[in-house]
């Protein structure tokens, strides 16, 4: 399943967070696929998708970061499936 992540940085802080990140890395959990990823203009957040079978990963990965930025997550789906999903109601 995909997830949309959506991470607010902390105090505005993205530094915090990419000095991290270049320090330890993703600190993702085995399992748990980081796909893609865009900030926003303004570098007060990030819109990250995440692919797992397990959504309890997603906890554990986010345990790591919850210090410096606060996650909103949104189970999503491609514009594909949608499609396929829609269709089958039709």
């Amino acid at each position: 399943m995909l997830y949309m992540i959506v991470e607010h940085f902390k105090n505005n802080d993205a530094a915090a967070v990419y000095r991290r990140f270049r320090a330890r890395g993703r600190m993702a959990p085995e399992g748990l696929t980081y796909v893609s990823s865009w900030v926003d203009a303004k570098l007060e957040r990030c819109y990250q998708l995440m692919e797992t079978n397990d959504p309890a990963l997603l906890g554990a990965w986010m345990a790591n970061w919850n210090d410096l930025v606060d996650f909103e997550v949104h189970p999503v789906m491609t514009s594909k499936e949608a499609a396929e999903k829609i269709a089958l109601k039709l």
